[in-house]
C-alpha cells in the first residue's frame, strides 16, 4: 500500500508535466527515472549505461513496461509487481519495441528521455520531478546512507599499510556489494595521488601513510556520495590546515542549503569560503558538487545557477583542496538540513563559527 501510494502521487506530477508540456505520452528508458517511477525498481544489466533494459510509457491514464522476453519475467516479478504496469513485449530477436511504442501512441506528442524517432526530448525538464523526495523515498535514503557510510567506516579502519589501492578498492566494493550497493564511482588515492588527481582511479601504487576514500553507491535508484581520508601517524601541518579549511568550505556550503536559497547563491557563498581560508583558487580546480538522488548530480552547481532547493531535495557538495577533500550527501528538509552518511564513530571536526560537524581525519 505504501509503494502504491508513492507510484499514485508520482504519476500525478507526470499527469502535470504532460499538461504543461503539451504531450499526450512519456516514454522513459533512463534508470534514474525508471527508479523514481517504480518506488526504487531497477531496469539495469549494464551498470554503466544511463538507459535500462525496460522503458516505462505513460500516459495521461495508462502505464506500461516495454521490453524483451528475457527481461520481461524478471522484470515484472522482482521490479514491478502489484505496481500497476501493463506488459508489453517483444521476442528479443524482433526488435519490435519500437513499433509497440508508435502502436500505443498513436496520434499522440510524445516526449522521451533518451533519442526515439518523433519525440521530443524533455530529460532535462522531466528530472525536475525527482528532486523533491517523498517520505517513503527519504527513509530508503537514510537506509542507504547508513549502510554506504558503516562500509566505508569499516574499511578504512582496518585498512593496512602497503595494500594498494586495488586491494583497498576491493574490499569496499565487496562490504558495499553485499549490501546491495552498487558503487557507481570508486575513487582511492594513496600518499601523494591524493595531491595530485580530484578523480583518482585505483591503481597499483601502495599505501605508505595517507589515503582517501571516494564512493558513490546506488540502490533503489538512490544515490549517496561520500569522502573519507586516513592517517597512519602524525598529521602533517599542511594537511592539517588544508583539511580545516576544506571542512569550513563544506559545512558553508551545508549551512545555506535550505529549501528557497537559491543554488547560484551557495556556490558563490562557498567561493567566498575558499577565499576566506586562504586557497581563493582551489575551487577552479574540481567541481563543488550539487543537488542529487536519483543521479550521482543532477547538475553541477556553478553562480549561474538560478534554480532554488526545495524542500526535501537532496545535495552533496565536495568541495577539494589539493590533498584533501570533504563530502557527504544531504537532505534540505523544510525544519533541517540533514546529514545522511555520517560514519558511525568517526572522528569529526567542529567548524568554527558554524554549528556543523564535519568529518575529520581518521589518525590510526
Amino acid at each position: 500500500m505504501i509503494i502504491q501510494r508513492e507510484i499514485r502521487e508520482k504519476e500525478e506530477r507526470v499527469k502535470e508535466f504532460l499538461e504543461r508540456q503539451g504531450l499526450g505520452a512519456v516514454l522513459l528508458t533512463r534508470q534514474d527515472n525508471f527508479s523514481w517511477m517504480t518506488a526504487g525498481g531497477d531496469n539495469k544489466v549494464v551498470a554503466a549505461s544511463e538507459a535500462g533494459v525496460a522503458a516505462l510509457l505513460l500516459t495521461g491514464d495508462k502505464k506500461y513496461v516495454i521490453t524483451n522476453n528475457i527481461e520481461a519475467p524478471r522484470v515484472m516479478e522482482e521490479e514491478l509487481k502489484d505496481k500497476g504496469f501493463k506488459l508489453k513485449s517483444s521476442y528479443w530477436y524482433d526488435e519490435k519495441g519500437e513499433e509497440i511504442i508508435k502502436r500505443l501512441t498513436k496520434g499522440m506528442k510524445v516526449g522521451a528521455d533518451t533519442a526515439f524517432k518523433g519525440a521530443r526530448d524533455i530529460s532535462s525538464q522531466f528530472a525536475k520531478l525527482r528532486y523533491s523526495l517523498l517520505e517513503e523515498e527519504i527513509e530508503r535514503y537514510r537506509s542507504l546512507g547508513e549502510e554506504a557510510s558503516k562500509c566505508v567506516g569499516k574499511v578504512a579502519r582496518r585498512l593496512k599499510v602497503g595494500e594498494t589501492e586495488h586491494q583497498i578498492a576491493a574490499r569496499l566494493t565487496e562490504r558495499l556489494v553485499a549490501q546491495g550497493i552498487t558503487p557507481t564511482v570508486l575513487l582511492i588515492a594513496a600518499d601523494e595521488r591524493i595531491f595530485k588527481f580530484r578523480h583518482p582511479l585505483p591503481t597499483g601504487k601502495r599505501l605508505d601513510k595517507y589515503v582517501m576514500l571516494v564512493i558513490c553507491g546506488r540502490k533503489w535508484g538512490l544515490v549517496v556520495s561520500l569522502t573519507r581520508l586516513v592517517c597512519f601517524g602524525q598529521l602533517s601541518k599542511e594537511i592539517k590546515r588544508k583539511h580545516k579549511a576544506v571542512t569550513f568550505v563544506d559545512a558553508t556550503l551545508i549551512a545555506h542549503t535550505k529549501p528557497g536559497k537559491i543554488v547560484g547563491d551557495i556556490f558563490k557563498k562557498g567561493v567566498e569560503a575558499y577565499k576566506t581560508s586562504g586557497y581563493p583558487d582551489e575551487w577552479r580546480l574540481h567541481h563543488q558538487g550539487g543537488p542529487t538522488g536519483y543521479a550521482g548530480r543532477d547538475y553541477k552547481a556553478l553562480a549561474k545557477i538560478k534554480e532554488k532547493v526545495l524542500v526535501n531535495q537532496a545535495f552533496a557538495w565536495n568541495p577539494s583542496i589539493s590533498g584533501t577533500k570533504s563530502e557527504d550527501t544531504i537532505i534540505a528538509l523544510k525544519d533541517r538540513t540533514e546529514i545522511i552518511t555520517e560514519t558511525p564513530n568517526w572522528p569529526m571536526v567542529e567548524v568554527e563559527g558554524i554549528k556543523l560537524r564535519r568529518a575529520d581525519i581518521l589518525i590510526r
